[in-house]
């Protein structure tokens, strides 16, 4: 079977604009006025990322004048070096919002769109990045779902919505239909069709990826701890409010397969070295995260050899290494085999819903975390009908049992008081 060709979206835009021989007038009137529809959608959504772009910057003007005033006046001198840090970096991340946003803004105006999916997903990462300053700055606050809801919102918009691109993007999802039936009968469902990294980096690979990752470290942690740490006693080890999931595991399958993609025809000795030093520093960075925003202490290795910090050591970044080699070699090549079994035509809807329950998940884990912090350092959780609701139903009880082998310290976060 010939496999479709899938034409560059610039041309599919010119192909799309073009009329064919032999086309009737009103169907070059119709698609004239699409166009100067398209054109003051665009310029209108232009018009408002300039205005919200000069409303962050005039933010971030008096954020820092705010700041270094209170920093002369020795306001700051009670609060940990570390939270100042962590402020003036979310003060950066919104200055760089603000930029991308005029920028964004500049190009939707004056009809370049080429650049504008591309600026809109640093805006995204961005977004994320503050949102996490926030979370370990002052918890789940409204700011934060503020920044997240419009890191997602930014992100859906130009990947669904954006209006200069949509008949683009129709005919793009014809084309990618029939490659992906085309694929799916040839057993090449998922993979790289340029050859240059093993699997093709998509919303859909990536998210099972960290499904299935989350799941098997979920396992993993359970039998090592059975087996290991302490013969003959179990322990919960999920990381989410439900299901079998440790996001540690899945975000750590999904840095690997990023990373290590255009490395599984290295030879193994690279990919051990590679992922032990992704893998420590990933491990490194969750436990800082964690500590710095709930004051949980999940693993500490002090005393371990070569341990840095207690947060990652040698005989784990080994494991990372190890684990990286066994991933692009094996387990990557099955996995993407197992998720592509999923018929072509229901691939999309499944991988939606399960999504939103994942993400609705992470979500309540990260309130409920909160709340118990909050419930640890004194500070009163049922003010309000959504706080009682956390308090009565995921209590202290509750969560001890459910995260048995984190520890909550509030004394140890950078949150500012």
């Amino acid at each position: 079977m010939t496999r479709a060709k899938l034409v560059p979206e610039h041309e599919i835009g010119c192909a799309a604009t073009k009329q064919a021989p032999g086309s009737s007038p009103s169907g070059a009137a119709g698609s004239g006025a699409s166009e100067r529809r398209h054109r003051i959608l665009r310029i209108i959504f232009g018009a408002l990322s300039l205005i919200v772009g000069f409303v962050l910057a005039a933010l971030v003007v008096f954020l820092l004048y705010f700041t270094g005033t209170a920093f002369y006046d020795g306001a700051f001198q009670d609060q940990p070096v570390a939270s100042l840090t962590l402020f003036v970096c979310m003060v950066v991340g919104v200055g760089v919002v603000a930029v991308g946003t005029l920028i964004l803004g500049a190009r939707l105006v004056r009809g370049k769109v080429r650049g504008a999916h591309l600026t809109a997903e640093i805006i995204s990462l961005a977004l994320g990045f503050c949102a996490l300053f926030e979370l370990m700055l002052e918890g789940v606050t409204t700011i934060f779902w503020i920044l997240m809801g419009s890191a997602l919102v930014l992100t859906a918009l130009f990947t669904f919505a954006d209006p200069s691109l949509s008949e683009e993007r129709r005919l793009q999802r014809v084309l990618r239909d029939m490659e992906t039936r085309e694929e799916a009968e040839e057993g090449t469902l998922g993979r790289d069709v340029t050859g240059r990294g093993y699997m093709a980096v998509n919303f859909f690979n990536l998210f099972w990826i960290f499904t299935l990752g989350a799941l098997f470290g979920d396992a993993i942690e359970t039998i090592y701890h059975y087996m290991v740490e302490v013969p003959g006693e179990f322990q919960i080890r999920a990381g989410l409010l439900w299901g079998p999931f440790s996001p540690i595991y899945g975000f750590g399958a999904v840095i690997l397969s990023l990373i290590l993609n255009r490395f599984y025809k290295a030879p193994a000795l690279l990919i051990f070295l590679v992922s032990a030093v992704v893998g420590g520093a990933f491990e490194y960075a969750v436990s800082w995260f964690l500590e710095f925003a709930f004051g949980a202490v999940a693993w500490d290795y002090t005393g371990r050899f070569l341990n840095i910090g207690g947060r990652t050591d040698f005989m784990f970044m080994c494991m990372w290494g190890v684990l990286g080699v066994v991933w692009i070699k094996l387990l990557l090549p099955w996995l993407i085999g197992l998720v592509n079994r999923i018929p072509w035509q229901w691939r999309y809807t499944v991988t939606a819903v399960a999504a939103t329950l994942m993400i609705f998940d992470g979500a309540m884990t990260l309130i409920a975390l909160d709340c118990w912090y909050m419930r640890l350092d004194g500070v009163p959780t049922d003010q309000t009908a959504f706080q009682a609701f956390f308090a009565q139903h995921f209590d202290d009880q509750y969560m001890a049992s459910r995260f048995q082998s984190m520890s909550l310290h509030p004394e140890l976060t950078t949150r500012v008081s």
